[in-house]
């Protein structure tokens, strides 16, 4: 079998978005099963407009990294203070990224615990995207780590591909624009995955307001 690399992620950002399922996810010695994520893409000149992505606008500091190759770590901070975990994906030059929404711990349980001393259950460890970057220890000044890279502190491990029938797929929780896109995919047999919030501010379908 030829060696898994970043680029399997140089693809369009739903095909990348479920080959991350199921990988697993490396902070020092704690290890998080991927099992819900969703994809973002970038700006109105590249192949995946996305007005609900950070690079939807265009290129910023702050979103730069979404611009590079694939296999990079995007961090953002979410309402000031949630740690947000993002792999970038699609080829070097185009805008695009995976979010990480939630895990299982398979390593590192009792340092998840230090850290997450309110989680009620080791499902509720990794759930939901704050809580997975709070688990894995991930910083703001982690910012650009090739996480293909075996000498990089954070690093993600890809397996098998899972089956289609393993996955299931809805709209994207909170954005409020293009909020109708079913670009979240989750392992469908994973009782950590999130719970999805509809944002307030997004316009209502034409079915919901008949």
């Amino acid at each position: 079998m030829a060696p898994v690399s970043a680029e399997e992620l140089a693809v369009e950002p739903p095909a990348a978005a479920r080959r991350l399922l199921g990988a697993t996810l490396w902070s020092g010695s704690v290890g998080v099963r991927i099992v819900e994520v969703e994809a973002y893409g970038g700006d109105p000149a590249g192949p995946w407009p996305d007005p609900a992505s950070h690079s939807g606008r265009g290129r910023t500091k702050r979103n730069g990294v979404m611009f590079g190759p694939a296999g990079v770590l995007y961090v953002y901070l979410s309402y000031g203070m949630h740690t947000c975990v993002n792999v970038t994906t699609g080829p070097d030059g185009t805008a695009s990224a995976v979010l990480i929404r939630s895990g299982e711990v398979i390593a590192g349980q009792e340092t998840v615990r230090s850290r997450r001393p309110g989680a009620r259950s080791e499902l509720d460890f990794a759930r939901g995207p704050g809580n997975l970057g709070s688990a894995l220890g991930i910083a703001l000044s982690d910012y650009g780590t090739p996480l293909f890279d075996s000498s990089s502190a954070i690093r993600m491990e890809l397996h098998r591909p899972v089956e289609a029938a393993e996955i299931a797929s809805g709209p994207r929780v909170g954005v409020s624009s293009a909020a109708d896109v079913p670009w979240r995919f989750w392992l469908s047999g994973s009782r950590a995955v999130s719970v999805y919030r509809r944002s307030p501010r997004a316009p209502l379908t034409a079915a919901e307001t008949v």
